[in-house]
C-alpha cells in the first residue's frame, strides 16, 4: 500500500515549523517512564531504538539520507500505509514515537496524556485540527508497522528461556547486596541487532583468569579496585556516571529505589543537548537520535553476549571473600556479570556516533541528570566524556580494569561498524517523494 503525502500548504498562513526540541521532549518523557518502571539498561536501549525508528520512518520518503541509512538496518523493510489526506511529516514523526513508546513501555499508557498535550500545542501553533488528526493517524499506522518489525527481534523469546541460575563456582558471578537481584537479561544476546552481523561479531579478548593466589594477575586486578585512593573528584565522577536503575537506599526499615537513569538514557540526553546547541533541524535530529539509539542497542547486545559467556565475579563479591569481608564499593553493584563493562562499551560507541555527527571536539555542559540531583559537568569532547564514564566504574568499585579497557575496544568497534553500515549503498527501492 502507498501513502500519498501532501504538505500543509493549503492553510491560509503556515504555522511555525515543528522544531527538534519536540524530539528531545519525547525522549525525556520516555526516560521519565523508564525511571518509574525501573527499565534495565539493555531493554532501555531497545525501547529508544524502536521509538526513534518510528520517527525516522515518518520522514524517510522525502529524506535521501534516511533512505540510505534505514536501507541498511537488518531485516527492515520500508513502511507502506495508505493515506490520501493532508498531513505534516514532522508531526506524524512525533505521534509515531509516542504511539510506539505507549506500546513498548510497561507504563506506556502515560503517553496518552503526552499525546494530548502535543495535540493541543499544535493547535495553539496554528495547525488545523484536520491536519493534526490526520498526522496523528499516520503516526499510529507507522507505529503499528514498526511494532510488527520489533516483535520479530526475538526479545519475546527470552521469557521462554530457562531461568538463569548462578553457578556458585569460584570466579563466577553471584547476586550482590543490598538487593540481591536476579541476573538482568541473560539472553539479550539472542536479539536481532540493527547493524551488527551477530552478537559475537566483536567478541573481546578472553578475560584474565580468576585466581585467589596473591601473586596472580587477577588478584592484582582485585587489589587495584580495593586500594583505590578515592579523592573527592573520583567520588564525584563515580556518582555522575552511576546510571544504575537498580540502585537502592536502605533507610533501616525497607529498601527504597533511588530512581536513576540508564547509561543509554544519559547518552540520549547528551545527544539532544548537542543537537540543541548546534541548532540542527528536525530531520537531522531525528536521524542522530535514531542511529545513536540503535548503536546503543547493538552495543548492549555485544556486551551482554560476553557477560554471560565469561560470567565473571564482581569485585564486591571477590574482595569480600578473599581480601576484606567488610568491603563496600561506593557504587552499588548492578545485577549482572562483570566482564565487559557495559558503560564502557555503550559510552565509547555513543561517542563515536556523536563525534561523527556533531564533531570530535564539541565542548558541552552535561545537564542530563540535574533533575535527578546531580550537578552539571563540562566536557571538551564526547570522547573525554566516554573515557570518564569508563574509568568511573573502577572508581565506583564495580569493575576491574581489563573489563573497562576491553569494553572501550568493543564499543569503538561497534560504533565504527555502525558508521560503516549506514554509509553503504542499499538494495531497497527508494520511494518517490509523494509515497511512503
Amino acid at each position: 500500500m502507498i501513502l500519498l503525502f501532501t504538505l500543509h500548504s493549503c492553510q491560509s498562513s503556515d504555522p511555525e515549523q515543528i522544531s527538534a526540541m519536540e524530539i528531545a521532549k519525547v525522549i525525556d518523557q520516555v526516560t521519565e517512564i523508564m525511571v518509574h518502571d525501573v527499565t534495565n539498561p539493555p531493554l532501555a536501549a531497545r525501547f529508544y531504538s524502536y521509538i526513534c525508528l518510528a520517527g525516522m520512518e515518518a520522514l524517510r520518503s522525502q529524506n535521501e539520507s534516511l533512505q540510505t541509512k534505514m536501507g541498511n538496518i537488518n531485516g527492515y523493510e520500508p513502511v507502506s500505509v495508505h493515506n490520501e489526506h493532508e498531513v505534516d511529516r514532522r508531526m506524524s514523526a512525533i505521534f509515531a514515537m509516542l504511539y510506539t513508546a505507549k506500546k513498548l513501555q510497561p507504563s506506556g499508557y502515560e503517553h496518552d496524556a503526552n499525546m494530548e498535550v502535543f495535540y493541543q500545542k499544535m493547535l495553539k501553533k496554528g495547525y488545523s485540527d484536520r491536519i493534526i488528526s490526520h498526522s496523528k493517524d499516520i503516526g499510529a499506522a507507522i507505529s503499528m508497522k514498526i511494532m510488527a518489525y520489533a516483535i520479530k527481534d526475538r526479545y519475546n523469546q527470552t521469557s521462554n528461556k530457562p531461568r538463569y541460575t548462578p553457578k556458585k563456582r569460584e570466579g563466577n558471578w553471584y547476586p550482590t547486596p543490598p538487593g540481591y537481584f536476579p541476573p538482568v537479561e541473560p539472553y539479550f544476546n539472542i536479539l536481532r541487532p540493527f547493524f551488527l552481523d551477530s552478537a559475537s561479531q566483536f567478541a573481546p579478548s578472553i578475560p584474565i583468569a580468576f585466581s585467589n593466589r596473591p601473586d596472580s594477575e587477577f588478584f592484582h586486578l582485585m587489589q587495584e579496585v580495593y586500594q583505590q585512593e578515592l579523592t573527592e573528584e573520583k567520588r564525584l565522577i563515580a556518582a555522575f556516571w552511576d546510571c544504575n536503575p537498580f540502585a537502592l537506599e536502605d533507610n533501616g526499615h525497607l529498601m527504597i529505589g533511588l530512581k536513576k537513569i540508564s547509561p543509554g538514557a544519559h547518552w540520549m540526553g547528551i545527544a539532544n543537548i548537542a543537537i540543541n546547541a548546534r541548532v540542527l533541524d528536525f530531520e537531522k535530529a531525528m536521524e542522530i537520535n535514531g542511529i545513536l539509539a540503535m548503536t546503543l542497542n547493538d552495543a548492549f547486545i555485544a556486551c551482554w553476549d560476553e557477560k554471560y559467556r565469561s560470567d565473571r565475579i564482581r569485585p564486591e563479591t571477590a574482595i569480600r571473600k578473599y581480601i576484606d569481608p567488610h568491603y563496600r564499593p561506593i557504587l552499588q553493584t548492578p545485577p549482572f556479570p562483570e566482564y565487559l563493562s557495559g558503560h564502557s562499551v555503550a559510552s565509547t560507541a555513543a561517542s563515536i556516533i556523536l563525534g561523527h555527527y556533531i564533531g570530535e571536539n564539541f565542548s558541552y555542559i552535561d545537564t542530563v541528570e540535574v533533575k535527578y540531583g546531580l550537578e552539571p559537568r563540562r566536557f571538551e569532547s564526547f570522547g573525554q566524556a566516554a573515557q570518564e564514564a569508563a574509568i568511573s566504574r573502577l572508581y565506583g568499585g564495580i569493575h576491574y580494569r581489563d573489563a573497562i579497557e576491553e569494553g572501550q575496544i568493543q564499543g569503538k568497534k561497534v560504533g565504527e561498524w555502525t558508521l560503516k553500515k549506514i554509509q553503504e549503498p542499499n538494495i531497497h527501492i527508494q520511494l518517490t517523494s509523494n509515497q511512503f
